[in-house]
């Protein structure tokens, strides 16, 4: 069971972002929403928090106002076993988003992502150094991943 998870903070953005992750993700769904009371800094009955899954991990989703903004320091790494399951991924939270380099975008909502093959990570740590050092290279170079290409960069002598 999960211990340990992201807090998102909007400012009035929480419960369309959470629909348009859920929308995004295989076995995703919202958990729970809660709504402001009296007493509180934002309007009485809009969305305070909406708890969300996304394949298996749990998130929250806060309104809590314009105090606080996302930045690339902290990003969701999400790990792909394909191509198709990267293109997809990287399509959908692309949309009104940007892109950066080495597989990460900014999704239309401000958060940063990491959309990034399994293999790369194996790539990574192998203990053939100039290997990995071929597939970072290769990586420096590109904005979506290309699992083909990475591969390929590795494997080459």
């Amino acid at each position: 069971m999960q211990k340990i998870g992201p807090c998102l903070w909007f400012d009035g953005m929480a419960e369309e972002a959470a629909h348009f992750y859920v929308s995004v993700f295989p076995n995703a769904r919202i958990v729970s929403t809660t709504r402001y009371v009296e007493s509180t800094h934002r309007p009485v009955g809009s969305v305070m928090t909406v708890e969300f899954v996304l394949d298996g991990q749990e998130f929250v989703a806060l309104n809590g106002g314009p105090y606080f903004h996302f930045s690339p320091a902290i990003s969701m790494v999400v790990p792909c076993d394909t191509q198709a399951q990267l293109d997809q991924l990287w399509s959908r939270l692309l949309e009104g988003g940007h892109a950066q380099q080495c597989g990460w975008l900014t999704d239309k909502f401000g958060v940063s992502w990491q959309i990034v093959p399994k293999t790369l990570t194996a790539m990574m740590q192998d203990s053939d150094t100039a290997a990995a050092q071929r597939a970072v290279a290769a990586m420096l170079q590109m904005v979506k991943l290309d699992i083909a290409a990475l591969e390929q960069a590795y494997h080459s002598a």
